[in-house]
């Protein structure tokens, strides 16, 4: 298979039981909801169970197994995982609409951490009615999804130590219960036998729509790999052969339940109630189902967390890849590839109550679920399959892999279609507005850099040392740093040359240009030094990796006393009275903060997409927060971008009489 780098991460107990408490939840929470929307509320079908196992089966071996565990997982950028990580190693290929697919897979990722916490967490509580059939579980179930994202500010390190052995008791006791059931009637395993799906969806009409809630079975699949900076290749695999093991025993319990009871509805929560209990509840002994509620719903917040800490880690890579606006990136923990995004955070949690609110029962979320998230499948496959291009394999693993995976994902693509109006056109909605703003932040940036102009920095080389050299002018700052977008070192924005010799001559001892590349290595922290004029003008590359945070303040400091060890530079003052006492010189940095010039002639296209960029970037922090530059030592500029201005203005003299 692949033969790319990949995470070292030791296995231990603690790492083991740490990956239950992050990585799992989702997929190992699904046996809480899939075989309940599978039955419904209509007399046990036994072939139409049999048919769902079997599905259910070869999905998880072929889709999350294959696919995710064994192949997906090697695609790792350095140890780390997900969509965007995967279009950062595809992207050599230099096919400029592979954007596409990881910005249609990354949204549908989002919009699908909003929808699973409340299902999840939902489909535990209900269970309370088998004692209570009148309870309103909504202010209950918002209750526990407000604890869930108020503790994610603490790290993912802090909760795995508290979600792994919870996790751990869930998988034994799902496996436990699924077990007993099977040992009354062995016979289940029949539907191992792929020729049952094969009836299923040849010979009865429901079966492509059985099809769409077999799917939920999966869907903790993608979130699985974008948590794999988390804890590391090693530890996911070696976890899941206890995790698959677990699930296919429980489903396969349920499974031996219905089919020994054919014919027949499920029973009802209880004597009073016309509501069907939940097969999951249903396979408990009586005396259980208080500690399998309890349980189930401890289960089900943690189900929640492989989504919101993979989207934590989404929208961290798209910020670092210009594909959503700057925001207040946190690291609670000094574990690599942990970190915790407050305006995120509560964005998915209003997001999960709206959702509670609107469908009030996970029953009624079941038709919402899964729609996203099998694009987002769908569009990683486009992205794997470009890396195995990448990667040399041959070329007929390629189509066959290719057709197998297309293959189930298309099917559930289709069969998730038909549930659009029942409620998944909400998360789909979601997924489109995600992508939206990604678009936007996306071309804006290909705009206003096709049309921001350069000149060679050799032009103004003269005038700048000049410039600092010349006593008539009151001195601006000992050392003048500006931020460049420019690539080339040998050319520099005419903004900037602007700034420092027409808006007003800054005159300063020595000039700095900084440029940040952001390299597709996570963890990158290298630099380069560009002499431009000794003692004068100089001119610093960063190269950080799309995971590190950007603290140019600190590094560019870091930088200028290396070259200071080095006797490259002297940053002593060089006002006399100072000097003497050695006493460093200032530092100013300049903000210069773009708008978009009212005489510019924009096509409607570029006009449209530049009016929304800056509309959401007031909804962003400003760069000073981005480089985490001292305030005191900052001076913003606003500067117009002028495109295609406007040249016929057509005025007529009137001359006077």
């Amino acid at each position: 298979m692949f033969h790319g780098n990949s995470a070292t991460n030791r296995v231990t107990v603690a790492s083991l039981l740490l990956t239950l408490g992050i990585i799992y939840g989702d997929i190992g929470t699904s046996p809480l909801y899939v075989m309940k929307a599978i039955i419904g509320k209509t007399p046990i079908n036994e072939n139409i169970v049999l048919g769902a196992l079997s599905c259910i089966f070869w999905t998880i071996t072929l889709q999350t197994t294959l696919k995710y565990v064994i192949i997906t997982l090697q695609a790792d950028n350095n140890g780390e995982g997900g969509i965007f990580s995967l279009y950062t190693l595809v992207k050599k290929l230099k096919k400029r609409w592979l954007i596409l697919p990881a910005i249609i897979g990354g949204s549908a990722l989002l919009a699908d951490g909003i929808i699973t916490p409340p299902i999840s967490v939902s489909s535990a509580i209900e269970g309370l009615r088998v004692y209570n059939p009148e309870i309103n579980t909504i202010a209950i179930v918002i209750s526990i999804l407000f604890f869930l994202f108020f503790i994610q500010q603490f790290g993912t390190h802090f909760i795995g130590k508290f979600f792994g052995p919870a996790m751990l008791i869930w998988f034994i006791m799902i496996g436990v219960l699924g077990t007993i059931q099977i040992t009354q009637n062995p016979t289940i395993f029949k539907a191992i036998n792929p020729y049952y799906a094969y009836l299923l969806l040849q010979q009865h009409h429901e079966g492509f729509y059985v099809l769409g809630f077999v799917f939920l079975c999966t869907t903790g699949a993608e979130a699985l790999y974008s948590d794999l900076g988390h804890c590391g290749i090693k530890n996911i695999r070696m976890s899941w052969i206890f995790v698959k093991l677990m699930l296919l025993l429980n489903y396969f319990g349920q499974g031996a339940y219905l089919t020994s009871i054919t014919g027949s509805t499920l029973p009802t929560v209880n004597q009073t109630s016309t509501d069907l209990m939940n097969p999951f509840f249903a396979i408990m002994p009586s005396w259980f189902v208080p500690i399998g509620i309890g349980v189930a719903t401890m289960a089900a917040v943690i189900a929640s967390q492989a989504l919101i800490s993979g989207s934590f880690t989404l929208i961290s890579e798209a910020i670092r890849l210009n594909l959503w606006p700057r925001i207040k990136v946190a690291y609670p923990s000094i574990h690599k590839g942990q970190l915790y995004i407050p305006s995120i955070n509560w964005m998915m949690f209003l997001g999960c109550v709206a959702i509670v609110l609107y469908f009030q029962e996970s029953e009624n979320m079941e038709a919402a679920y899964g729609l996203a998230i099998v694009l987002c499948m769908l569009m990683t496959t486009t992205l794997l399959i470009y890396y195995m291009f990448l990667k040399r394999f041959n070329i007929y693993v390629i189509v066959g892999l290719s057709v197998l995976f297309y293959s189930i994902e298309l099917s559930f693509f289709i069969a998730n279609i038909s549930k659009f109006t029942e409620g998944g056109f909400v998360t789909l909605t979601l997924a489109i507005l995600l992508a939206s703003v990604m678009v936007i932040w996306y071309q804006s940036k290909k705009i206003t850099k096709n049309y921001t102009e350069y000149i060679p920095i050799a032009s103004h080389q003269h005038v700048l040392s000049d410039l600092s050299k010349d006593t008539t002018l009151t001195k601006y700052a000992s050392h003048l740093v500006y931020l460049t977008s420019s690539t080339n070192s040998k050319f520099i924005e005419h903004r900037i040359i602007q700034s420092i010799i027409y808006k007003r001559p800054k005159r300063a001892d020595v000039y700095w240009l900084l440029h940040v590349h952001v390299t597709d290595n996570p963890y990158d922290k290298k630099y380069k030094v560009t002499t431009i004029c000794k003692d004068c003008y100089y001119r610093i590359d960063f190269y950080l990796g799309f995971k590190v945070p950007q603290k140019i303040d600190l590094f560019f400091r870091n930088v200028v006393q290396n070259m200071v060890n080095e006797k490259q530079i002297d940053i002593t003052s060089q006002y006399p009275s100072l000097n003497k006492h050695n006493i460093t010189a200032d530092f100013k940095f300049v903000i210069q903060e773009k708008y978009l010039s009212n005489v510019s002639n924009l096509p409607w296209y570029e006009k449209i997409i530049l009016d929304s960029y800056y509309f959401i970037k007031k909804w962003g922090i400003n760069e000073e927060k981005i480089f985490g530059l001292d305030t005191a030592s900052v001076k913003t500029e606003k500067f117009p971008i002028t495109i295609r201005p406007i040249t016929n203005i057509n005025l007529t003299k009137i001359n006077d009489e």
